[in-house]
């Protein structure tokens, strides 16, 4: 399932165009296919032999072949010889961590979050809105036995999760149709919500409540509890949660979990300096 989305392109049969449309285009397609490589790497930690990568890709074995021995030199990617298989390498991690550098409370939001696992005993999530879709970027993981369904580094459609929903909450009818318009309304699975109208009604309880919930809509079996971190004009930084499955998150506990998500998630918006807006609760 998680290697599902990804973007495939045909399979290229003459090699020897596909350098004649690097070099007219000045390597820019170049550019585009070894960063699909590093993508796709980067989905599996098992690794890729080349001719599996190829077919991922869509890309033909030479050029995949080509593009992963210079990323090699550049220690984007690795290659172990005694499996012939690729993986992501130790440079696309350190050019990656300067994300997580630039939004440096995702380290002063792990005290938090190991606070909101400890009291739930469940996962507990850090997640930011990036290109319509809102990707993990910290987790304090539980003690007890689950499936991590999105490890750090995922992303999952805002529609569809805990985590998107508490974002949305903060925006208004007509940024919620633009979301809506750009990414759509996937059904992941039965219980997603795929109506616009359904979609703004969840909103306004959440904005009623303060926190959200996914129940069973991005990933049957798992439910979500989230919260709103805001910065210091009361606008969404990011969102926290806590995920565990439905025999350990019935629905009579998620009311327990949502203020308890809800205070933590106030409390690392104090700490980080923001301002939580005032609203009229009901619960």
């Amino acid at each position: 399932m998680k290697k599902d989305g990804i973007r495939r392109k045909p399979v290229e049969l003459h090699a020897p165009a596909e350098h004649d449309a690097d070099a007219r285009d000045g390597g820019v397609q170049s550019v585009d296919r070894a960063l699909l490589l590093i993508e796709t790497l980067a989905e599996d930690d098992e690794g890729y032999r080349l001719t599996d990568l190829a077919v991922r890709t869509g890309l033909s074995p030479s050029t995949v072949h080509r593009l992963l021995t210079t990323l090699e030199k550049r220690r984007f990617v690795q290659f172990d010889r005694s499996e012939s298989i690729w993986y992501i390498g130790a440079r696309s991690f350190s050019v990656g961590t300067t994300f997580l550098r630039r939004r440096s409370f995702s380290a002063q939001a792990l005290p938090f979050l190991r606070k909101l696992r400890d009291q739930t005993r469940e996962t507990a999530n850090l997640a930011v809105v990036d290109d319509g879709s809102v990707m993990i970027v910290n987790r304090a993981e539980s003690r007890e036995i689950m499936r991590t369904v999105t490890k750090v580094g995922g992303r999952v459609p805002m529609v569809a999760s805990g985590l998107g929903k508490a974002v949305l909450s903060t925006y208004s009818e007509d940024e919620v149709h633009a979301v809506i318009r750009r990414q759509g309304m996937p059904k992941l699975t039965a219980k997603s919500v795929v109506r616009a109208g359904e979609l703004c009604k969840i909103l306004q309880t959440i904005r009623e409540q303060g926190y959200s919930v996914d129940d069973e809509e991005a990933v049957m079996g798992l439910r979500c509890v989230s919260a709103v971190v805001y910065d210091d004009r009361s606008e969404p930084l990011a969102a926290i949660s806590v995920s565990g499955t439905t025999a350990r998150v019935p629905v009579d506990r998620l009311p327990v979990l949502g203020k308890i998500v809800r205070d933590v998630a106030q409390e690392l918006t104090t700490a980080l300096g923001g301002v939580v807006p005032v609203v009229i609760r009901t619960a």
